[in-house]
């Protein structure tokens, strides 16, 4: 996608191939920076620190720090410990724990004086396969959201929740793909933004991706979705997502959930966009088995902005002394879920297993 009219990636490899450069999400909107990685560890704390962030984009990110870690040992200890320290960066997105074990099973199976340089062409394909999947994504949404605008004969109103765009992907992104792929054929719709406390990933990053790329848009709290509902102001809600079950139960930013009962509630279709390393074959219930991520109290306490003489400033929000508690994540259960976009096509979300029959 572009940035003041230049194509960016999320994250590409440096000139001198020693490091892998990223845009710096926790500065973003207020600021654009470039930021190089350079080891293991640099990887593990963009990951952690969420200057990378979106399921699709971690996997990749880390795909590349175990290419990091073989130029300095390509051994299979050094290969298994950097495994283990990567998927401990976050627990929840499954594209992390898929992205290292098919780099390790890749390269386990060469001799050590190849594994450097066959770690780097593999961090390449999986981020070249995830914009593939991603633009396929894109594709199939785009013929949903043609024919609702046909049906309906006016402008669509998209609601998202969190940020699903090309900034949590490689490129195009998962949610943001059909809203893309609608915008540039035509298709005239406008986008509800949810903030989506408590890090406002909808409101700094969403927002401002669409901006980039001219999308009409409104960004709105969290809470206001369901009124909009109710007043037929929403005809299509879609998300991403951190996993998705082989019984098609969404895991999604914290507040995925409530946004899913209001549009069930009010009969508007609610869609994932989900490319297939977000499916997680080994689970079916996603409350039960899917770790939700309890994330420092420090993100709901304390927000981040402009004050009105330009001048940015990290503000805290709630009294002395009281306590927070932040889960990043909830589940969706799939009988709210319409059905799940995938590179494949849209399908219902217990027909995955059908989709997807060598995964299954």
């Amino acid at each position: 996608m572009k940035i003041r009219g230049f194509h960016y990636r999320t994250i590409w490899p440096s000139t001198d191939t020693a490091a892998v450069e990223i845009i710096d999400q926790t500065l973003l909107p207020h600021a654009f920076e470039v930021r190089r990685l350079s080891s293991v560890s640099e990887i593990a704390q963009a990951i952690k620190t969420m200057q990378v962030r979106g399921a699709p984009l971690i996997g990749a990110t880390a795909a590349y720090g175990v290419a990091l870690a073989m130029q300095e040992s390509g051994d299979d200890d050094r290969l298994q410990q950097v495994g283990r320290i990567l998927i401990a960066t976050r627990p929840t997105a499954v594209n992390l724990r898929w992205a290292v074990e098919r780099m390790t099973s890749r390269l386990q199976a060469l001799p050590q004086a190849q594994r450097a340089e066959a770690a780097w062409r593999e961090a390449a394909a999986i981020c070249d396969e995830d914009v593939a999947a991603n633009k396929a994504l894109g594709e199939h949404g785009l013929a949903m959201l043609k024919a609702m605008h046909e049906k309906l004969g006016r402008p669509l109103n998209i609601l998202t929740h969190c940020n699903a765009g090309w900034l949590a992907t490689v490129d195009w992104g998962t949610a943001l793909a059909p809203i893309y792929a609608a915008f540039d054929a035509g298709i005239p719709l406008h986008v509800w933004v949810d903030e989506t406390r408590p890090r406002n990933q909808g409101a700094s990053l969403t927002a401002w991706e669409l901006g980039q790329h001219g999308v009409p848009h409104t960004v709105i709290a969290d809470n206001a979705g369901g009124h909009l509902m109710q007043h037929g102001q929403v005809d299509v809600a879609i998300v991403g997502a951190d996993r998705v079950t082989s019984t098609g139960d969404v895991c999604n930013k914290i507040g995925t959930y409530l946004k899913a009962l209001a549009a069930h509630d009010n009969n508007v279709p609610f869609y994932a966009a989900v490319p297939s390393p977000t499916i997680d074959w080994t689970i079916s219930d996603g409350r039960r088995d899917i770790p939700i991520e309890e994330r420092g109290e420090e993100e709901v306490a304390w927000m981040n902005g402009r004050l009105e003489d330009g001048t940015l400033a990290r503000v805290n929000i709630m009294p002395a002394g009281s306590k927070a508690a932040n889960p990043a994540f909830d589940v969706t259960p799939a009988r709210l879920v319409t059905g799940i976009i995938t590179e494949r096509g849209i399908c219902g979300p217990l027909e995955l297993e059908r989709m997807f029959p060598k995964n299954a």
